[in-house]
């Protein structure tokens, strides 16, 4: 349908509805969060029983222990914030590496290998974490039965989170990447280099200027897709659990609503990371 022509007053209200039932669906549940993490009872779900800053602030003398007053809540949100940047940084690298490789480079098997980079996306992430599992536990007792090695980093843990999750993070940052290098224009670099410029300087002057925006939104989608992940890291998680693992052991021993509390505390940093991003993209294009 042409959008200058006017349209039935049926399907305007049909439309309307539609939007207005999505949107009812994408954030009443995140509005009874927010709401309930201030609500003064022990539980995390209605009815309402007076407004209480406990679950952010509560300590032990109060019987309440907020979100945070809690030290264990603390430290997993710490330990979901280490693993995140790892996985963003070594994300990034290697999916710039291989965005150049994809884009740039001619050599055989180029498209069988572009398509085994997508195949972390469609493989659960139980499956993944289960045969990652498998396979570094496998290594880790050869080389300790071959040569005497005693390799931790092989064993579940933190390390192997960070492997785990990185396997297919790195995809998306290479498709992110990849994306807005295609659209680069080579002749720029042609003549940056008919003018003398050395390949360092090219890439520092021209190449990376060119790529901040999609390297600044793939390091964000890296670092959130990697703080929330959940199947992956249970499977490879050790003694120090991300904040992911923690809450869903504790929902299942019995919710309080500090776990509202951090749900609400994650969206407004997500709210924050996202509008941070809008305002540097603004900027960037004026």
């Amino acid at each position: 349908m042409i959008p200058s022509l006017p349209r039935p007053a049926w399907l305007r209200a049909g439309t309307s509805l539609t939007v207005a039932t999505f949107l009812l669906f994408l954030f009443l549940p995140l509005i009874v969060v927010a709401v309930f993490a201030f609500n003064n009872a022990p539980y995390p779900a209605p009815p309402w029983r007076g407004f209480t800053l406990d679950w952010f602030l509560g300590n032990q003398a109060l019987g309440r222990i907020g979100m945070f007053q809690d030290t264990e809540l603390l430290a997993s949100i710490g330990t979901s914030c280490l693993v995140a940047v790892w996985v963003t940084v070594l994300s990034v690298l290697l999916g710039t590496t291989n965005a150049f490789l994809i884009e740039r480079c001619r050599f055989p098997g180029k498209q069988a290998l572009s398509f085994l980079m997508l195949a972390p996306l469609v493989i659960p992430g139980v499956i993944l974490g289960i045969s990652i599992l498998a396979f570094a536990s496998r290594l880790a007792d050869l080389a300790d039965d071959m040569f005497g090695l005693e390799l931790d980093f092989l064993r579940p843990g933190l390390p192997l989170v960070v492997l785990g999750q990185f396997s297919y993070i790195a995809t998306i940052a290479t498709l992110t990447v990849s994306a807005r290098l295609k659209r680069f224009d080579r002749t720029l670099e042609e003549a940056a280099l008919n003018l003398g410029a050395s390949q360092a300087a090219l890439f520092r002057t021209i190449l990376l200027p060119y790529l901040r925006p999609a390297l600044i939104g793939s390091a964000a989608i890296s670092f959130l897709m990697s703080f929330a992940d959940f199947n992956t890291t249970l499977m490879l998680v050790g003694s120090d659990s991300p904040l992911t693992v923690m809450m869903y052991g504790r929902m299942r021993e019995g919710a309080t609503p500090v776990v509202n509390a951090v749900s609400l505390f994650l969206m407004i940093a997500s709210a924050l990371l996202a509008l941070s991003l809008l305002r540097r993209g603004k900027a960037a294009k004026r």
